[in-house]
């Protein structure tokens, strides 16, 4: 199912290839260790937000509106969102 925020996601995910790309150069280059450390965590929390929009998204739009709804019921719903919050 495609929503309105992924566009949004798909663009942090390749700011997060492209500098992912360019720390995996920077190691090749002989880049010191806080330069690469300090790639790495802007990776990192690149992906993190990316991850942290697409689960709020799932929870608001394929929880969130399916509950009250035939689709799903509370126990289906308590269910997913247990699921995905070890994701969090």
């Amino acid at each position: 199912m495609k929503h309105s925020s992924h566009p949004e996601i798909i663009r942090r995910l390749k700011q997060a290839h492209g500098q992912l790309a360019a720390t995996l150069s920077m190691f090749d280059d002989g880049r010191s260790c806080l330069d690469l450390a300090q790639q790495l965590q802007a990776v990192e929390s690149v992906i993190h937000n990316a991850k942290r929009a697409l689960i709020q998204d799932h929870m608001a739009h394929c929880i969130g509106d399916a509950i009250g709804e035939p689709r799903m019921s509370a126990e289906q719903a308590m269910r997913e969102f247990k699921a995905l919050s070890k994701y969090l």
